[in-house]
């Protein structure tokens, strides 16, 4: 009893997460017009931009905003597609490494481009898995214009490739 009266007080473990990751969506909505107003090229720019302030010691926390702004914004130019909220809220999840729960046609897999985005910042290579091989090639063809907005190349592993055609495609960023 006194467990549910301090929930109804203060809101659940989930709801406060929640609630602290709407902060950050905040953040990322308020860089919405100044992203928006980027030449194509100059939002290209934006991840040699990113990862130098990466290099530089910034970390993903602090990167954040400007990345998911950034994904959003050319996904909306390649794909006419605009993460909501709920969106950003689930690549934060992602990104923290917790599992973010979606039901079908809510968007995962534009959700996820977020969460890979800022990760392969880092210069390290951002895995997707999926046991469905038709799945993978599928959502990695629909979303490889986004990468490719963003100067990031995106590959697929799928059996029956040649060795060579799978270093090539775990070479790449996404």
């Amino acid at each position: 009893m006194l467990n549910a009266l301090f929930t109804k007080l203060f809101g659940s473990r989930n709801d406060r997460i929640v609630k602290k990751m709407g902060k950050a969506v905040e953040k990322i909505n308020a860089l919405e017009d100044t992203i928006k107003a980027f030449s194509d090229d100059d939002l290209k720019a934006q991840t040699a931009k990113l990862r130098q302030r990466y290099e530089d010691g910034e970390t993903f926390d602090d990167l954040l905003p400007e990345a998911f702004a950034t994904v959003r914004e050319a996904s909306v130019r390649t794909l006419g597609l605009r993460h909501y909220d709920v969106q950003m809220i689930g690549g934060i999840v992602l990104h923290e490494g917790m599992i973010s729960e979606m039901k079908t046609g809510e968007g995962k897999t534009l959700m996820a481009t977020l969460a890979c985005y800022l990760n392969a910042l880092s210069g390290n290579s951002v895995h997707v898995v999926t046991v469905n091989d038709y799945l993978a090639s599928r959502d990695a063809d629909w979303m490889r214009p986004i990468y490719h907005a963003l100067d990031m190349e995106v590959g697929v592993v799928v059996p029956g490739m040649t060795h060579d055609a799978k270093r090539a495609a775990y070479a790449c960023e996404v």
